[in-house]
């Protein structure tokens, strides 16, 4: 292949990537969508292509995107092997390349709406995420997902006023009796290194690791589910985030209620897109 042909070919896999990086690219596969979208994070990262708000909207499609190629039957191990190569192709373009210079424009227009965008649903397999960037002054929800354990509503994901927020479980249990700890259960890498499908999603109890609460406070009103007039908030350490990212989105965690008497309550919840969730947020506050 001639050097003139090779440049083509590089150009014009530059403007595809422009093109398949707007949010709702109709016409590319999920895994294609995802490599394409993996090139312009790594092309940022190297070049500063991108202001912080654009390049936190990329992130959370990016994370979409590769949530979406899992659950369409892409295999991990592709995937990866597909971000690899995307960074080595981003690795190889000038950072003064005209034609990055034209894909950096289309994503910045094709990302200008996500920017005004106030509140965004990730649905997944069984349940969804859904974020919320509206500035308020009261502990509200930023990123939510529900679910129930027997009679009693509980929601997970990040809440509080603002630019800060917590990630918690808020359950409204039916009854007297209360929890006295929680904690986050979920797949151990160490112990199981793939992601765990079979079944409900939740990897069995001797392949687990813990997450527990740092404390408990009544929850505020704004966090509750309709129709419950109190509650709990159980916070949870900031790198418990970390370890919910590393999961398949088709995977499932939990959050176990432990009570005095050794019982425990078990609410079950997708992981879904709790990564693009997370980076939609990190755009800032409307």
């Amino acid at each position: 292949m001639t050097i003139g042909r090779t440049a083509r070919k590089t150009k014009a896999a530059l403007l595809a990537a422009a093109v398949l990086c707007a949010p709702q690219a109709a016409s590319a596969g999920p895994a294609d969508t995802y490599y394409e979208r993996a090139f312009m994070v790594a092309a940022d990262r190297r070049c500063g292509l991108f202001d912080t708000r654009i390049d936190a909207a990329l992130g959370a499609a990016t994370a979409q995107a590769r949530g979406a190629a899992l659950r369409a039957g892409a295999a991990e191990a592709d995937l990866s092997a597909a971000a690899a190569r995307a960074r080595s192709r981003a690795h190889a373009v000038s950072c003064g390349d005209p034609q990055l210079a034209t894909a950096k424009g289309r994503v910045d227009d094709a990302f200008a709406g996500w920017l005004r965008t106030p509140r965004m649903t990730f649905p997944g397999e069984r349940a969804a995420w859904t974020a919320n960037r509206m500035r308020s002054v009261g502990a509200g929800w930023r990123l939510q997902q529900t679910s129930v354990v027997g009679a009693s509503p509980v929601a997970f994901g990040y809440a509080g006023p603002g630019e800060t927020s917590d990630l918690v479980a808020v359950v409204s249990f039916v009854g007297r009796s209360r929890p006295n700890a929680a904690r986050i259960v979920l797949r151990d890498p160490n112990k199981v290194p793939r992601a765990w499908l079979a079944g409900d999603g939740l990897v069995p109890a001797s392949s687990r690791a813990s997450l527990w609460a740092a404390n408990v406070a009544p929850a505020a009103r704004e966090l509750l589910a309709e129709g419950r007039r109190s509650g709990e908030v159980w916070r949870f350490p900031a790198s418990a985030a970390a370890a919910l990212e590393r999961l398949d989105p088709r995977e499932t965690f939990a959050v176990e209620f432990h009570f005095r008497d050794g019982s425990v309550a078990t609410a079950r919840f997708e992981a879904g897109d709790f990564a693009a969730g997370r980076a939609f947020l990190a755009m800032g506050m409307l």
